[in-house]
């Protein structure tokens, strides 16, 4: 069975809506939740046509500090000629409705749902919808840090429906990790991964750990631990950590439970403040 992605749609709820809603924002994480990514809060673009984004991450002193995440949306026969403007940032495109057309060094790949592209800082590349309904996806943006002695990476397209995950030992096949990047290639600083639990299925400590995280849930519902917090979370929310921020979860069920995760990984610790 092909699997489900959840895409916002925008809009906004009527005037009869209470205004309590499940949003958090602390010191060690924020709770988005879907519910929030209307109309009023989408932004745009430079270069980019027939396009509209919502801005779910970003760089703040203090919290997270080395990505952004955009959940972006195009119109039949919208894209960019010029996407990247910033030379030094890479890129993860997550396809999650709708078909894009990515061309790479003068070679184009549709990406359809469950579409993954990895683009190296420097790519040259654009991005349109040739198909004829619109297109969502997620793209996370990340400053790449070069270490000397090291190329930089490869261009990745792949599809996760192409991919088996990889189980975590002892869980009976419960809890896995769909990779597109091999852990042990340390040219990658960074790491986006789909996670999916079974129904019943948990992570049975608390991960506190120095990455960062953005998770954005695709699919089903949880009970997740948040610092001190136990918080639900359903498909189209998304959790938001600093580092070190204690973290667990619970699959509640019916269906699997399932997430795009971010992390920073493989460089030394900065021992200076960033400068960006």
């Amino acid at each position: 069975m092909a699997p489900s992605y959840y895409a916002p749609r925008g809009g906004h709820p009527g005037q009869d809506q209470l205004l309590t809603d499940r949003a958090i924002f602390t010191d060690a994480y924020a709770v988005i939740p879907k519910g929030t990514m209307r109309d009023i809060v989408t932004s745009f673009l430079p270069f980019w046509d027939d396009t509209r984004l919502w801005v779910i991450a970003r760089p703040m002193t203090g919290f997270a500090e080395t990505f952004s995440h955009y959940i972006m949306e195009v119109a039949a026969g919208g894209g960019s000629d010029r996407p990247e403007t910033d030379a030094t940032a890479q890129d993860v495109l997550f396809v999650v409705e709708g078909t894009i057309a990515v061309t790479v060094d003068g070679t184009t790949h549709n990406l359809a749902p469950g579409g993954y592209a990895y683009l190296p800082a420097g790519t040259d590349w654009t991005l349109r919808n040739t198909s004829g309904e619109t297109a969502r996806f997620h793209w996370i943006r990340k400053a790449f840090e070069a270490v000397d002695g090291l190329d930089r990476p490869d261009v990745i397209i792949a599809n996760e429906q192409d991919i088996a995950p990889t189980v975590m030992p002892g869980t009976d096949g419960k809890w896995g990790t769909t990779r597109f990047v091999d852990p042990a290639d340390l040219r990658h600083d960074m790491h986006v991964t789909i996670v999916t639990f079974e129904p019943g299925a948990v992570i049975p400590f608390l991960e506190t750990h120095v990455m960062e995280h953005g998770l954005y849930v695709l699919e089903g519902k949880a009970a997740y631990r948040l610092n001190s917090d136990w918080v639900e979370v359903e498909a189209g929310d998304y959790m938001w950590l600093r580092a070190f921020c204690p973290q667990a979860c619970y699959a509640g069920g019916p269906g699997k439970f399932r997430y795009l995760l971010y992390k920073d990984v493989n460089r030394h610790m900065g021992l200076r403040p960033l400068t960006r």
